[in-house]
């Protein structure tokens, strides 16, 4: 009979390879939403980490002094570009960093996976790793927009709006400096049947855009107050 550390082992490697495939258009999509990112909330020659960076689609075109992933996907290393740290453990203990190790930190969909006591864990640890006025990046999906498919993911534990996560990030420490309440697309596998030619174009065509369709997915930059 399989332990309850067997399953999770077991869930925590299995999903890579059925809810969160490897999808090789990220690699067209995430340097235009790098790019986007990049030119206003993350300062030239900061130090930036990347938690839960599953595929390292984010930090693998961030241009930084330092570069480091953190996600408990075994296989992480595999998809880093060269350049990035990667490490294998949990966004809830970061006490491999020193703190005030970095100025900016990012997370893509990760808090909505979290209990709410990993959450506050993970905002503990971040906070900690974040130089004073450090930036804390979130790209989240957003409930107030994605309800019908919010579940779609089983993995999916808690529930965030724009306001709520807002309000959250507050509490924890985080000020808001800017709120997106629709920022993307919830995910791929949804609004993507086939790859459309000129695809990164599109991207940074959509991100220039006033409003949005379609956009499930809220981004949210904090700074970290000590």
């Amino acid at each position: 009979m399989a332990t309850p550390t067997d399953l999770n082992e077991q869930y925590k490697n299995d999903y890579f390879h059925s809810r969160f495939v490897h999808d090789p258009r990220r690699a067209l999509v995430w340097p235009e939403v790098v790019r986007y990112i990049q030119g206003r909330y993350i300062p030239a020659g900061a130090r930036v980490l990347d938690v839960g960076a599953g595929y390292c689609d984010f930090i693998n075109y961030v241009d930084a002094k330092e570069r480091h992933a953190v996600d408990l996907f075994e296989r992480v290393s595999e998809y880093a570009a060269p350049g990035v740290t990667t490490h294998v453990g949990s966004c809830t203990d970061l006490s491999r960093f020193a703190a005030d190790s970095f100025e900016v930190a990012f997370a893509s969909n990760l808090l909505e996976h979290l209990t709410r006591e990993d959450t506050f864990a993970t905002l503990r640890e971040v906070k900690r790793v974040l130089v004073p006025n450090g930036r804390l990046i979130l790209l989240q999906p957003n409930f107030t927009y994605c309800a019908p498919t919010y579940f779609d993911d089983f993995t999916h534990v808690q529930i965030f709006t724009h306001n709520g996560l807002r309000d959250l990030l507050e509490m924890a420490g985080f000020p808001l400096f800017e709120m997106q309440p629709r920022f993307l697309p919830v995910n791929m596998k949804s609004t993507l049947k086939y790859t459309p030619p000129f695809l990164p174009l599109i991207v940074r065509t959509y991100l220039q855009l006033p409003w949005r369709p379609r956009a499930g997915q809220m981004l949210h930059v904090a700074t970290n107050r000590k």
